[in-house]
């Protein structure tokens, strides 16, 4: 099944498959972006993640070595105050001076970050956690945006929609590329999202319940074991409260494969559905 859309143009890559980034905890590195990108998707780096430019290089450069395709650098960019935003900009001059072509901002507006990338030659892509961030990031010349469903993990906003209203919704107001992030964890998920106006998807607890991800095997376990009909956990990540919760991905991902085998997994499965679609004569 050939994936040919406005985004995989942009980004350089066989399927609209991305990997999201990961906080401050050592795990958005090269490590999973690798395998990512060489398995025909996005790979991201967490800026974050490394605790110095130093680092940070060291592990562009690694990437670099090891794939020859694409992969992008998230920027989480802070509310000004005490903790500004002035630790990106070692990070950012390095990205671009490394040649990366496609950087990731979320959170607080990152219209400061991407439009010196796109001065640069590279893509700007947003992360948004509600529509009205995306309709007000769709205006400062974002070449994509990413909108999380309130089923997505992190800290949660009561203004959070789902991410079937996200996709519906926004593909009505927003004209760039919309990639759809929150509860997606299988081929049904892909698919689902595609037909939604999503024009690829963003995935983040998936591929943590993969074997080359660098988190222990007992916290895998936890999220192929997860009962999406348990009301506790369920709730816990819909009801909105503040902190960091879960995603409802963890009730869908069911092993442990390859980084390979689960994008192998996802574009199969999407051409199954659109075979059985054909034979129901829904599609041409």
């Amino acid at each position: 099944m050939r994936f040919d859309n406005a985004l995989t143009r942009m980004l350089g890559v066989r399927y609209p498959i991305i990997q999201g980034a990961f906080g401050p905890n050592g795990m958005g590195t090269s490590a999973i972006a690798v395998p990512v990108s060489e398995a025909g998707g996005l790979g991201i780096l967490t800026s974050l993640t490394f605790s110095t430019p130093d680092e940070f290089q060291e592990d562009i450069r690694r990437a670099k070595a090891a794939t020859e395709k694409p992969f992008a650098v998230n920027f989480t960019v802070f509310k000004e105050g005490p903790g500004d935003n002035s630790y990106h900009e070692d990070y950012l001059k390095i990205a671009l001076e490394e040649g990366i072509g496609t950087v990731f901002t979320s959170a607080y507006d990152g219209a400061v970050i991407g439009r010196r990338v796109k001065k640069a030659g590279g893509n700007w892509i947003h992360k948004c956690a509600t529509l009205e961030h995306a309709v007000s990031t769709a205006r400062k010349g974002v070449d994509a945006i990413v909108i999380v469903g309130i089923e997505g993990a992190g800290i949660k906003s009561p203004n959070q929609c789902s991410t079937l209203v996200n996709m519906t919704v926004a593909r009505r107001l927003i004209d760039v590329p919309l990639i759809a992030a929150g509860g997606i964890g299988d081929a049904r998920g892909f698919m689902a999202a595609l037909s939604m106006g999503a024009s690829g998807i963003y995935m983040g607890t998936a591929f943590m319940a993969t074997r080359e991800f660098q988190i222990p095997d007992g916290l895998k376990d936890r999220i192929v074991d997860q009962e999406i009909l348990d009301a506790e956990y369920r709730n816990k990540v819909l009801r909105g409260e503040r902190g960091n919760h879960p995603s409802l991905a963890s009730g869908v991902v069911d092993s442990i494969p390859t980084v390979q085998e689960f994008i192998e997994n996802l574009v199969t499965g999407a051409e199954k559905i659109v075979s059985e679609l054909r034979q129901w004569g829904m599609l041409d």
